[in-house]
């Protein structure tokens, strides 16, 4: 079956494909929840959340390792952040999916996975969180392992889910090896996204945005710094708040791949290809928002 020609995502498409307007007050701009984390990772939620704020979303709330909680709380303290129970190895209990469900059905989008360490127990707790919220929701890292158990999953949310795995959570997700993905990364996300009715968006230097229907979008900006621990977290962020803020969930993943890459290359410009941090990309994307209202 032939499908559509894939999109140069340019400044240009963008300008064509504008966001949802930003309202002055915070109530009306999205709030957004972010859930994840574990004892010995409490960072990956910490980056998410700054991704989504940088990118306008209104609220911010962390559920995350009981352990970490107060301690994100006060680093920043922009967010509500709520803690739940771990295990004996710092992963995150059934208290999650408790929190999860009571929590989202006041928010706009809710992002899942940063920072678990553990995948049958991602796959395990996410799972039961997918069964009982309907709001639209970001899958990333190990919570991919609920979309490999069962590409249904998502069906009850018409398309309002966003999967951004990397090239081996892909392969991982869809059964390929990672070869046969990284040799047409295109076609692995198409795949993805036909299976399960969501929008897929991944890749390497070349970031692929999967729509159920054929449709695909190809960017071309960021670079190797990009490659750095952290970075899909504030990729993941950058998408599920401007989900938050309104934006399709194809949109949201374009966007945000765009804003995440050209985070990166404004970092490449200062400071060199490699060898920046994770946790300065999100402080470069409002510049890189305002260049494109230009």
């Amino acid at each position: 079956m032939s499908r559509p020609t894939p999109q140069i995502v340019t400044p240009h498409l963008l300008r064509e494909w504008p966001l949802p307007s930003l309202q002055d007050n915070k109530e009306s701009r999205g709030r957004v929840l972010v859930a994840g984390g574990s004892r010995d990772n409490p960072g990956a939620v910490l980056l998410s959340a700054e991704g989504a704020l940088r990118v306008g979303a209104g609220k911010v709330q962390i559920v995350t390792a009981r352990s970490a909680a107060t301690a994100l709380a006060v680093h920043m303290p922009e967010t509500m952040v709520r803690g739940v129970g771990e295990e004996q190895d710092g992963e995150l209990t059934s208290e999650l999916v408790d929190v999860v469900i009571e929590l989202a059905p006041e928010c706009e989008a809710v992002l899942l996975g940063p920072g678990m360490g553990e995948a049958h127990r991602a796959g395990d707790l996410v799972g039961k969180i997918l069964a009982e919220i309907t709001v639209p929701v970001v899958i990333d890292a190990l919570a991919m392992k609920a979309v490999t158990d069962d590409p249904s999953c998502v069906e009850h949310l018409d398309g309002r889910a966003v999967l951004t795995p990397n090239l081996h959570e892909l392969a991982m997700t869809l059964g390929w090896t990672d070869e046969k993905v990284e040799a047409d990364p295109r076609e692995a996300a198409l795949r993805l996204a036909a299976r399960t009715g969501a929008c897929v968006s991944g890749g390497g230097a070349t970031t692929w945005t999967a729509h159920p229907d054929g449709r695909s979008w190809q960017g071309s900006v960021g670079g190797p710094g990009l490659g750095t621990s952290g970075s899909g977290d504030v990729k993941a962020g950058v998408v599920t708040g401007l989900l938050g803020r309104g934006a399709d969930p194809c949109q949201a993943a374009v966007w945000g791949s765009h804003l995440h890459g050209s985070a990166g290359d404004r970092l490449t410009a200062e400071l060199g290809a490699t060898g920046f941090l994770a946790r300065e990309l999100a402080a470069q994307v409002p510049q890189v928002l305002a260049e494109l209202d230009a």
